[in-house]
């Protein structure tokens, strides 16, 4: 019985360690042939649109209702302190640094993520992936890699959609509802954030979940069953890997970009 669960746990390793390396070279292929694609603004454009300006509402709605429920929560923490005066301050810091980046990466996973996926899974069940490479078309760069320059690009736009609407939520809220001055609101936001540090981080935080995201769900969809389950399996891989990879990340690159200034 214990050889059979070592065997076993050897299996499942190998099993990830080849996973792990199919991936990696998936990622590699695609990144190289997407700078084949940059200039091509009729392959680009569609998969902008459907990466991205679709989810405008829902990160919109979304990063409104934090702001809303972040205002609220933080002032009744800081009037305790005496610091109410802080509230923009850590409003602005919370949404630029982490919730900004983060939520809107794990609702990119949820939306745009699945839709990938489901979409390269029902070409690749339709035979429309082996179609191309009949025609001596290459699927990884005609399918894969302008939606994966869509997704790439779109990300750090709709994380700074986010945190702006977060933030104006937060004013609407802290002024219109709770009294906290206008002017200080902006004042210390102003004073206080730093473009480089706060700011640019949080860039670079939310292009990497976008490179991490739509990899995952082009790979999820590339390489599943051409079956209607193995498509909804991988669909729900998806969103599962690409959360756990984005939270994951999130903690390597805060302790990358935060602690070391």
């Amino acid at each position: 019985m214990m050889t059979d669960s070592i065997a076993l746990l050897g299996r499942a390793t190998l099993a990830w360690v080849a996973g792990c390396g199919r991936s990696a070279l998936f990622f590699w292929n695609v990144l190289r042939l997407s700078f084949t694609v940059l200039g091509q603004g009729r392959w680009l454009l569609p998969q902008l649109y459907a990466v991205g300006t679709r989810s405008l509402i829902l990160i919109g709605a979304s990063g409104l209702a934090v702001g809303f429920v972040l205002a609220l929560q933080m002032y009744y923490a800081l009037v305790t302190y005496g610091a109410a005066d802080s509230l923009g301050y850590i409003v602005n810091l919370s949404l630029v640094r982490e919730l900004g980046p983060v939520v809107t990466a794990l609702l990119f996973a949820g939306r745009a993520g699945t839709s990938l996926t489901a979409e390269i899974g029902l070409m690749k069940a339709g035979e429309q992936l082996s179609a191309l490479e009949m025609m001596a078309v290459d699927p990884r760069r005609r399918v894969l890699a302008p939606r994966f320059v869509a997704g790439v690009i779109s990300m750090p736009l709709l994380a700074a959609l986010f945190s702006a609407v977060g933030i104006l939520g937060a004013y609407t809220v802290a002024v219109g509802l709770i009294g906290v001055d206008s002017g200080n609101f902006w004042s210390i936001m102003q004073s206080k954030v730093d473009v480089w540090r706060d700011v640019g981080n949080g860039l670079i935080k939310s292009l990497v979940f976008g490179v991490v995201c739509t990899t995952v769900a082009l790979y999820q969809g590339y390489s599943a069953e051409a079956t209607p389950e193995g498509v909804a399996n991988a669909t729900t891989r998806t969103v599962v890997v690409a959360s756990l990879l984005v939270l994951l990340s999130d903690f390597i690159l805060t302790a990358l970009l935060f602690t070391a200034q």
